[in-house]
């Protein structure tokens, strides 16, 4: 995979924000919450993402992945590819698909009040009135 292929993949996703920092590493976010980022690899293309606690125990010890450096090491359920044989270019837009769908799933909702009031339904039928 390329990270133009990467690229491509992670703009189609709703919401999805892409830029580049920590010396040019593609990273991707939702909600201002990072969900995948490609780079760090000398030469060969690396992407690191999150992953279910079950999924994260999986791949950590298959070859060519990793506990990505700096985020898995603060207990946090984060995968790098870092060499082959690592995940196949759809198992690993599959990984990709399901960070970005836990990071956007955490993001922070409207603070109460903020959306306009439903008007009450009105329903057949005799109304209860408090005295």
């Amino acid at each position: 995979m390329t990270y133009d292929e990467l690229n491509a993949f992670c703009a189609k996703l709703p919401g999805a924000s892409y830029v580049s920092q920590w010396g040019g590493a593609h990273v991707w976010k939702v909600g201002g919450k990072i969900f995948a980022v490609g780079g760090w690899n000398g030469g060969d293309v690396g992407v690191t993402f999150k992953a279910s606690p079950i999924a994260f125990e999986a791949l950590k010890d298959r070859p060519g992945l990793r506990p990505a450096p700096y985020l898995a090491s603060r207990g946090l359920s984060w995968i790098q590819q870092h060499g082959s044989p690592g995940l196949t270019d759809e198992e690993l837009l599959d990984h990709v698909r399901t960070s970005y769908e836990i990071v956007a799933s955490r993001r922070p909702r409207a603070p109460k009040g903020a959306l306009t009031p439903r008007a009450p339904s009105r329903t057949s039928g005799a109304r209860r009135v408090r005295r």
